[in-house]
């Protein structure tokens, strides 16, 4: 396996909007919409930057299981993506490696492209997200 870049970096949120408001309004970082994922239960928005994307990412609703990451860890990083050519063939790689998939199979992510997360008792405690460019 081969990572081609860092993709973008996740920030788990409680209020998207007012977190917009914070990095495009007054950091200055270029606005991106709000998307709803009600499969994962989540609203995300990418902010473009020159080498990097941001992510936010806040729960849907009350019910998304992001409540309970926030609820423990609070407001933060949540994970950093990865982009791959080939993300079937990374996971059978690592997973020989003795890397742990959480998915084991890819999943659409927010942008459409596919995705798998890796567990981070087996990556040093990052939540790292693959993403098949």
């Amino acid at each position: 396996m081969k990572v081609n870049k860092l993709n973008h970096v996740a920030i788990a949120v409680r209020d998207i909007e007012k977190q917009l408001s914070f990095f495009c309004g007054i950091l200055g970082v270029p606005s991106g919409e709000i998307i709803e994922l009600p499969s994962q239960g989540v609203k995300v928005a990418f902010l473009e930057l020159p080498n990097v994307k941001l992510e936010l990412i806040a729960p849907l609703d009350k019910t998304a299981n992001l409540n309970k990451y926030l609820d423990k860890r609070g407001e933060g990083l949540h994970h950093i993506s990865l982009s791959v050519d080939d993300i079937s063939d990374a996971i059978g790689g690592l997973t020989d490696k003795g890397v742990e998939p959480i998915d084991k199979t890819p999943r659409p992510g927010a942008e459409g492209k596919l995705v798998a997360f890796l567990n981070p008792k087996t990556t040093g405690g990052v939540l790292i997200e693959l993403e098949e460019e």
